[in-house]
């Protein structure tokens, strides 16, 4: 058996993973302001924690696990050691802290390659050999495969599609560039001018989506989704002209919007011209929640 840890940017959740990939057993904590405020000093202990209850909860002791994999948004290098803003934390290393406890062996990617990973495997790329994954969600994750291989370069995992910038002289990322792809085609992003649109504060995805669909006469709505499917669109048209996959896979919360979004941003791909001759597919995650920590696992 192994342990898969997903960490989030407010909440950390771990699993048990049998032989065969399979979810059998998880625990959630979501993490308070203080706790994110002071994390680099609490993460090491939170995730000893968590482990622990969960293993002394399914009476499973720890010489029974194989490995542990935790996923992290942010930078991991070839060390192990993790930088995430959203975090505050700097090249921290929690695949040195981790393995020292358990003594055994741990491994830590980015989030968004861990889901990739369970998406390659068990979900909607399986077929691809060819792909680009994007997690649209609070930022966005990436990854790319070639040949079915996931690509990394030999600092880090690289390839932080998020980041590529868009729009010169355009907003301020929290990575210290200007006018990053995630600052105009993450989720948050349109979900935060919908807010604005409507006069609204921490709405849920579900009811974002009903007052979208309520609303869909509204001319200033329907120029936010345009604008935000522009936006999008120029990063994966990028992507298919770099990389020429055979397909795009959008995992995140734009899952949950496929109906507003998806026939729009196909319609818009397919428009502009491409040197490939063939536009790839594009198709939408099937592994939920559960890709993190499950693709955690995973070589």
């Amino acid at each position: 058996m192994k342990i898969g840890v997903d960490i989030g940017g407010s909440h950390i959740a771990v699993g048990i993973i049998d032989e065969n990939d399979n979810l059998i057993e998880q625990k959630q904590k979501d993490l308070t302001l203080d706790e994110k405020c002071k994390v680099s000093d609490i993460l090491k202990n939170i995730l000893i924690q968590m482990i622990e209850k969960i293993l002394c909860e399914k009476n499973i002791e720890k010489k029974q696990i194989k490995k542990i994999g935790i996923a992290v948004p942010g930078r991991v290098d070839k060390y192990g050691n993790i930088y995430t803003v959203n975090l505050n934390l700097k090249n921290y290393p929690l695949k040195a802290e981790i393995e020292e406890y358990f003594k055994i062996p741990v491994q830590v990617r980015n989030d968004a390659k861990c889901a990739s990973l369970a998406e390659k495997k068990y979900g909607n790329m399986q077929k691809y050999k060819d792909a680009v994954f994007l997690c649209l969600g609070t930022g966005i994750g990436s990854s790319v495969f070639i040949k079915n291989e996931m690509l990394s370069s030999n600092i880090s995992e690289a390839f932080e599609i998020g980041h590529m910038i868009i729009k010169k002289d355009g907003i301020r990322c929290n990575c210290g560039k200007n006018g990053c792809f995630e600052k105009y085609a993450a989720m948050s992003v349109f979900k935060n001018n919908v807010e604005k649109l409507f006069n609204l504060k921490e709405t849920s995805g579900e009811e974002i989506l009903k007052i979208i669909l309520k609303e869909n006469k509204n001319e200033t709505l329907q120029k936010i989704i345009d604008e935000y499917i522009d936006n999008l669109a120029i990063g994966i048209i990028n992507m298919i002209e770099i990389f020429e996959p055979e397909a795009i896979c959008i995992g995140g919360s734009f899952v949950y919007f496929k109906e507003i979004f998806l026939n729009k941003l196909e319609e818009k791909i397919n428009k502009y011209p491409h040197f490939n001759p063939k536009v790839p597919e594009i198709v939408l995650a099937k592994m939920g929640n559960n890709a993190g920590i499950i693709g955690a696992v995973l070589e």
